[in-house]
């Protein structure tokens, strides 16, 4: 594995990490404040409802097609674009806090039209990283750059975020434009090659290329094995979020303070499982057996976590469930990258997070239904069994899934 310091002096990694790190602490502080302040322009839980959904309809909506362009531009330019024109968007927004021209439409929008450029935004990332550091260094790559975000969003922005509130509602809102600046200047710095790709041929339409990047990935055993697998654990974790404080309160019996302490739990796990996630790939002998090590120990505390009613220990089983939970995110991103044709890794990528958020929603209105019929123990105990089942998925391919390349006959992405 690299050492962390080569990849920070290696083609910029450090500026990329800092735009990530920033943009993430950003996001924390907006994703606080925007359902507080809708909570006080309207009474009406629909209403309210739909301001989160508007961060995820997108995906649905555009995915695909933010990871077709992220496929045809400089990666670089239209991350630092995207970047500028979210932080003339949050600029806006806050001017209009200032002077209480607001309402939830506005609030609907804004939602709406950031989670649009996030799809171009967040494909052309991914994309992106195999042009600064080098192959081998991917997995530790991706470590840090998630442990990054995980620490500046969960235990920077999600702190300070009711502090800039009580100081004033639009002072979230202007740091997070200021953040996407900052970010925008990181990235714009960044001096990286012209990605890989192959040559363009007359007639090629967008359409025409979505469908090819949803092929390739089919084709490749690997990689539909992954998607199959993430889509039935998102359906699970989507069950669990919506519903974890039915559980904690609900089940546990805990109050606030409890409550805290178990998402604090999962957030100091998912850190630990960022800096050790590319030791953890030594010690389990590959990427796939990892994988299904981190399935496996997913699902298993998520049944101590339904069956075992004791805060503290609740608080360690989320933990190692976060710690997990990283190590997956890890695996997953890099083995992607890395098994990803010339030119294709927008699309590619663009799949998988469609495919992983319509599991969330879904996986919510289960969650629900499964707290209502059967007990507030039940969507944990969900959770579990659908981890399981997505771990299982990965059998067939293990033996494959540390591959560089991929399987299906396409050119594969130069080695670096």
């Amino acid at each position: 594995m690299a050492d962390a310091g080569v990849l920070v002096r290696r083609g910029g990694f450090g500026r990329l990490w800092g735009a990530a790190a920033v943009s993430r602490f950003g996001d924390a502080l907006r994703g606080t404040a925007l359902p507080l302040l809708a909570y006080a322009l309207t009474d009406s839980p629909l209403l309210i409802s739909l301001v989160t959904a508007c961060g995820f309809l997108p995906w649905l909506f555009f995915g695909l097609l933010g990871g077709a362009v992220a496929d045809r531009v400089d990666q670089r330019r239209a991350m630092w674009a995207v970047d500028v024109l979210r932080g003339v968007l949050m600029a806006g927004f806050a001017l209009a806090v200032v002077l209480d021209r607001v309402g939830i439409g506005l609030l609907l929008a804004l939602a709406f039209a950031l989670t649009t450029l996030q799809t171009l935004f967040d494909n052309a990332a991914t994309a992106l990283l195999p042009a600064v550091v080098p192959e081998e260094a991917l997995a530790a790559a991706n470590a840090r750059l998630m442990t990054g975000q995980e620490l500046a969003g969960r235990f920077v922005g999600g702190p300070l975020a009711p502090v800039l509130i009580g100081l004033g509602a639009a002072l979230p809102f202007l740091a997070d434009a200021a953040t996407y600046f900052v970010a925008a200047a990181l990235v714009a710095s960044l001096r990286t090659r012209p990605p890989d790709r192959p040559p363009a041929t007359s007639g090629r339409t967008v359409r025409r290329e979505i469908g090819e990047g949803i092929r390739q990935l089919w084709r490749d055993r690997v990689l539909r094995a992954f998607c199959v697998s993430v889509a039935l654990g998102n359906v699970g974790i989507g069950a669990l979020i919506a519903t974890l404080v039915v559980v904690v309160k609900g089940w546990l019996g805990a109050g606030d303070f409890g409550y805290a302490v178990v998402t604090t739990g999962y957030g100091i796990g998912m850190v630990v499982g960022g800096l050790l996630a590319d030791r953890t790939i030594a010690v389990a002998g590959g990427k796939g057996r990892t994988l299904l090590v981190a399935g496996v120990l997913q699902a298993v505390t998520l049944v101590g976590f339904g069956t075992l009613r004791t805060v503290w220990l609740a608080a360690v089983l989320l933990g190692l469930f976060g710690f997990a939970g990283m190590v997956w995110n890890v695996v997953e991103t890099t083995v992607v990258q890395q098994r990803s044709p010339a030119g294709m890794l927008g699309r590619i990528s663009s799949a998988f997070r469609t495919v992983s958020v319509a599991g969330t929603p879904l996986g919510a209105l289960c969650g629900g239904a499964a707290a209502t019929a059967y007990g507030p123990n039940a969507p944990a105990l969900l959770a579990a069994a659908l981890l399981a089942l997505g771990a299982a998925a990965l059998i067939p391919v293990l033996q494959t899934a540390d591959g560089a390349s991929s399987d299906s006959g396409q050119i594969p992405r130069t080695a670096r």
